[in-house]
């Protein structure tokens, strides 16, 4: 064998082993990206499972708060209907899981907000514990949503940075979407005594 031979040979060997190193970096990414969104899914779906108990707590003692019973109850249904699979998350289909569970959380923000109504509810037992139930699965979202956009953002990092950027367009590991605030969170709620 030629010295150019052996040049050229040892070249590809090289390109090679950091185009099989480069591909194997980022499946656990791309591994650690799904996982988070599935904690994710899961976060929501424990709240999607609270509600039911929580309304029917609340429906003994608010019989005539229906339409606002029924607006929760439909809103849950929407949202455990609507499914993203991770591989197929475009930043509008994220913006519309959003904005699915962000018409639960307002539902569920006026049934909170009607309980001052019936101070036999505020002090039932069932109550206050569904309620302690919900607002902790609201910051277990808070902070799987956190978590998701980390590894998103490591991912993304990894796949859009020369070379590797070029072994990712190669191998369709595209850029996955973020987690952004709800439309209006950056104005502070009005209260008013």
């Amino acid at each position: 064998m030629s010295k150019k031979s052996i040049i050229a040979l040892a070249v590809v060997a090289v390109i090679a082993l950091w185009g099989v190193t480069t591909y194997n970096g980022l499946i656990p990414l791309q591994e650690n990206v799904e996982k988070q969104w599935g904690n994710v899914q899961n976060a929501y779906q424990r709240r999607a499972d609270l509600i039911p108990n929580l309304v029917a707590t609340v429906k003994g003692y608010a019989e005539h708060e229906k339409s606002t019973l029924e607006e929760i109850t439909n809103a849950r249904t929407k949202a455990t209907q609507m499914t993203v699979n991770v591989d197929d998350l475009t930043p509008e289909k994220l913006q519309e899981f959003q904005k699915v569970q962000g018409e639960l959380s307002t539902a569920l923000g006026r049934l909170i907000a009607i309980t001052e109504n019936y101070p036999d509810l505020k002090a039932n037992q069932n109550f206050l514990e569904l309620q302690a139930q919900l607002e902790g699965t609201e910051n277990r979202i808070n902070v799987e949503r956190k978590n998701f956009n980390e590894a998103a953002q490591e991912y993304n990092t990894k796949v859009r940075r020369f070379p590797t950027s070029v072994l990712a367009s190669i191998f369709g590991f595209g850029r996955k979407p973020y987690f952004e605030a709800d439309a209006g969170s950056s104005v502070a709620p009005t209260v008013q005594f």
